[in-house]
Order: C-alpha cells, then sequence, then structure tokens
C-alpha cells in the first residue's frame, strides 16, 4: 500500500475517499459515494485512515507525483489598477 498524499483518490466498493491534505498526523479528506455533488470534510488520523482503506480493500485510482511542485502566487504592490474609458 502506498503512503498517503496530497490529490489521492482511492476507490472502494461503494465509496471513494479523496486526500485532500496529509499532515504529520492528520489527514484532511472527503469520503464520499461515487456519483455525489456534495461531499463534506473529515479530519482523521493517519493510522486509522489506513487501516480503513486497508479494512475496505481500498485501490489507489489517481495519485499526483510529490515531484510537482505548486508555483506560488506572487502578490502584486499596491491596489489593482482600474481601467476607465472615456466617453464621448
Amino acid at each position: 500500500m502506498e503512503p498517503l498524499a496530497d490529490g489521492q483518490v482511492w476507490r472502494m466498493a461503494e465509496t471513494n475517499l479523496q486526500v485532500d491534505m496529509v499532515g504529520k498526523l492528520l489527514v484532511h479528506y472527503k469520503l464520499g459515494k461515487h456519483n455525489a455533488v456534495r461531499i463534506s470534510n473529515s479530519i482523521g488520523s493517519k493510522t486509522n485512515i489506513e487501516k480503513f482503506l486497508k479494512k475496505n480493500k481500498a485501490v489507489l485510482v489517481k495519485a499526483i507525483k510529490p515531484d510537482v511542485a505548486k508555483p506560488v502566487a506572487e502578490k502584486k504592490n499596491g491596489a489593482a489598477k482600474k481601467t476607465t474609458a472615456a466617453k464621448k
């Protein structure tokens, strides 16, 4: 079984578990049915989530590679520029 990482989607018999963020001890995840419209966010310990996935024979469907660094958005100085159109 692969270690938990951000962005993973695990498929089980009737549900999907999407990992949002993995911390040192806790995991933020979404657990819902396959075609659910709204899924609530949950938090659980890494060990409990790993046991749950193993118990339910989860299969990793989607994994995002940890090598890909997310670009950091730079904040520009000052407010956004406003454009005004001259009326004739």
